[in-house]
């Protein structure tokens, strides 16, 4: 276990960095990251992860950066130029095909989220920032998740939770996130949107220091549904969602365009976007955020950032892989972690 010092109140955060799928481009955005001055700046990083993978990463992408493993109870001395890494796999991972799925990658990945988090909760981090994951991997490891939130949920044991995607200017909650389009309309209730609203208003207010937020509530269909025209879905599912939160003393909207709404958005008007399905809101953030932009799980005990893209199989091995979105998750984590604490009694 990683023992902090609580004695040092203005210590910098300590982050626990998870590897995601070692067989991914999270070992290789890592090692980037991490061997930027800027980043120790901000927080004591720690890798979770694959000793060797780490090592043989830094290695091959020549970073000027030494690993130092963590086995007892604390961490190695904060020094420039130092990674420290807490490999919690019972034996080492050997060899496995990069860019490939696999079982024994997937099973890894799991078993650096659970270390971080049993950290995370023991007080140990100040905040955890995940790398990506496969959902292929992790299934055939026999852990029947669709994604991090719902796994991190059920570690836990947290009854209501939310992804958020910050990039730029936009914040956006999202209903569904994994489910067909062709099941969406089935899939959406006036219970969920309602949470997701909740979910968006306790976000803004906890995490981003926004006293009274304007949630504005995208519709489902083209035109808000045109009066019924091109759907039912705002007026039986959307529309009441809003007027509930709404008696709940939330700031949320009533059905808009998406079209319309996040250039709203973009220009002030809300604070914050809860979107009904995954590229809905995707598409307007990584139009003006391409690879910057970081996803922040609402409704958990700990601090949780993550990388916005996956596991990028197709370009593993060819050091193209872009480190920004973690670079922007350690900021965030940072800056949550610093703001948790002064908001302690």
């Amino acid at each position: 276990m990683v023992e902090r010092n609580h004695s040092r109140t203005k210590a910098k955060p300590i982050l626990g960095i998870t590897m995601g799928d070692p067989a991914g481009i999270g070992p290789e955005v890592i090692a980037k990251a991490l061997a930027m001055p800027a980043v120790h700046r901000l927080c004591r990083p720690i890798v979770i992860g694959s000793l060797p993978v780490m090592q043989k990463t830094m290695q091959w992408l020549r970073m000027p950066v030494k690993v130092i493993p963590v086995s007892g109870h604390s961490l190695p001395g904060h020094r420039s130029g130092w990674l420290p890494v807490l490999d919690p796999l019972e034996s080492p991972l050997g060899r496995f095909p990069l860019g490939t799925v696999s079982k024994k990658t997937g099973a890894a990945s799991v078993a650096f989220i659970l270390k971080a988090v049993h950290l995370a909760q023991a007080g140990c981090l100040d905040g955890v920032v995940t790398g990506p994951i496969n959902k292929e991997a992790i299934n055939l490891a026999g852990y029947q998740y669709p994604g991090h939130t719902e796994l991190l949920a059920d570690i836990t044991k947290s009854k209501e939770v939310g992804m958020m995607i910050v990039g730029g200017p936009l914040k956006i909650m999202f209903v569904t996130t994994h489910v067909a389009i062709r099941q969406l309309p089935d899939s959406l209730s006036a219970n969920m949107i309602l949470r997701s609203i909740r979910l968006a208003d306790r976000a803004m207010r906890e995490y981003f220091g926004v006293p009274k937020p304007r949630i504005g509530v995208a519709a489902l269909n083209p035109h808000g549904g045109e009066g019924g025209l091109f759907g039912e879905d705002e007026r039986l599912n959307i529309l009441p969602a809003a007027r509930r939160a709404r008696r709940m003393r939330i700031d949320a909207s009533d059905p808009l365009p998406a079209d319309t709404l996040f250039g709203k958005a973009v220009r002030g008007e809300f604070d914050a976007v809860v979107a009904m399905y995954h590229d809905q809101g995707l598409i307007p953030l990584k139009m003006v955020a391409f690879g910057e932009c970081v996803n922040l799980t609402v409704g958990l005990p700990i601090i949780r950032t993550s990388v916005d893209h996956g596991t990028a199989y197709d370009i593993v091995g060819k050091g193209v892989a872009d480190c920004g979105s973690l670079i922007e998750a350690i900021k965030m984590a940072a800056r949550l972690a610093e703001h948790h604490r002064t908001r302690k009694p």
